[in-house]
């Protein structure tokens, strides 16, 4: 079974730091690429960045965008999210997903993936 399991959620000031991670495990890893999405109460799950494949390329929603840089570890099988520069607007829950298909991060923004793991709260204050 596909399995995503992401954590280092927390609250924060505005303007402070979070580094989520998602332990992939049930698939090979570097076949696999890996986004993080959100969701507010209240809002639609939005797409926030996406790595390709054994980490080929890069893709950020315009929002995070020079706040937040995605990586992975195919020896540790993880995928991290720093965030830095946190804003009140990026409360949320914060889920980590996977997709087989071998497409660029802007296909899986406006797609999404296939598989979902369980979400970390961010909460972000004023």
């Amino acid at each position: 079974d596909v399995q995503l399991q992401a954590s280092g959620g927390g609250l924060v000031q505005a303007g402070g730091s979070l580094r989520l991670s998602c332990a992939a495990s049930g698939f090979t890893f570097d076949d696999y690429a890996i986004g993080w999405l959100r969701q507010a109460p209240g809002k639609e799950r939005e797409g926030v960045s996406y790595i390709s494949s054994a980490g080929g390329s890069t893709f950020y929603a315009d929002s995070v965008k020079g706040r937040f840089t995605i990586s992975s570890d195919s020896a540790k099988n993880t995928v991290s999210l720093q965030m830095n520069s946190l804003k009140p607007e990026d409360t949320a829950v914060y889920y980590c997903a996977a997709d087989p298909r071998g497409y660029i991060g802007s296909y899986y923004y406006y797609n999404g993936m296939d598989y979902w793991g369980k979400g970390t709260q961010v909460t972000v204050s004023s």
